[in-house]
């Protein structure tokens, strides 16, 4: 009679085999690194790549390297001319030191936020509301520099800042509306202002240069009258016999009587 033989034993103990295995390999992706501490310490940043821990004895944070996208919550801001507005703005940073991302600092990107909201108050409330309005790229600039240089510390590099919306009450709007409505204006009176200055500066050149050559004069005279008639229209217009001599072709002192 062949004895029974109890698996219970063997499966549980290759589930714990099988456990302890899983835990000492890891797999990492190209753009993954992981953080190793042994019995607290800190050993290196491993990956990428298949990865063997000491179980127990060892212990992994992973973190990525890729570049994360963050939103900066709106803002309530007091610009430097006393214009209460509402910002918000989008974060672009990554790790570069996966080690001091860890150690120094407890959670960087909970610490990345605060830090960029904190500034944002700080950078926006030195500066005008028409600056803010146009020149946002020197602002986006000066915040970039401002957060890559606090978050160094941390291992991370941020690379953009970008201010995404400026909400303005609605008093403000108006008042910002009727200003372009002015500028607008403006601008036509002074193109208008400049059309019949060329126009009148034109016409003077022209009347210079009739005064000059009588016969031009008569003969703009003679169009005016047929632009006056018309094409299907007569008008008969007495003309002075002094006229028709200075034309070109005319008698001139031809028809005087002689000496």
């Amino acid at each position: 009679m062949i004895p029974e033989i109890d698996i219970v034993p063997y499966a549980v103990l290759f589930a714990v085999l099988l456990a302890i295995l899983a835990s000492a390999i890891k797999i990492l992706r190209e753009y993954e690194r992981g953080v190793v501490f042994r019995l607290g310490r800190l050993l290196r940043a491993k990956g990428p790549g298949l990865i063997i821990l000491i179980p127990v004895v060892d212990k992994m944070v992973k973190v990525s390297l890729r570049t994360i996208a963050m939103d900066v919550p709106p803002q309530d801001v007091i610009t430097r001319d006393n214009v209460s507005v509402k910002v918000n703005a989008v974060l672009y940073f990554r790790v570069m030191d996966p080690e001091k991302a860890i150690i120094e600092v407890e959670d960087f990107l909970y610490a990345t936020s605060q830090l960029a909201q904190t500034t944002l108050r700080s950078v926006l409330g030195e500066v005008e509301l028409d600056d803010l309005l146009s020149a946002r790229e020197q602002i986006n600039e000066k915040l970039q520099t401002i957060l890559d240089e606090q978050s160094d510390a941390w291992g991370i590099k941020v690379s953009l800042v970008e201010i995404k919306h400026v909400d303005l009450p609605q008093e403000m709007q108006r008042a910002i509306a009727k200003q372009a409505e002015a500028e607008r204006e403006r601008r036509a009176k002074v193109i208008n202002a400049e059309g019949e200055f060329q126009a009148a500066t034109r016409l003077a050149e022209a009347a210079t240069i009739m005064m000059k050559e009588p016969a031009a004069l008569q003969l703009r005279y003679l169009q005016t009258l047929i632009d006056i008639t018309g094409e299907h229209s007569t008008l008969v217009v007495p003309i002075p016999l002094d006229l028709l001599q200075r034309l070109p072709g005319g008698r001139g002192n031809a028809d005087s009587p002689k000496a």
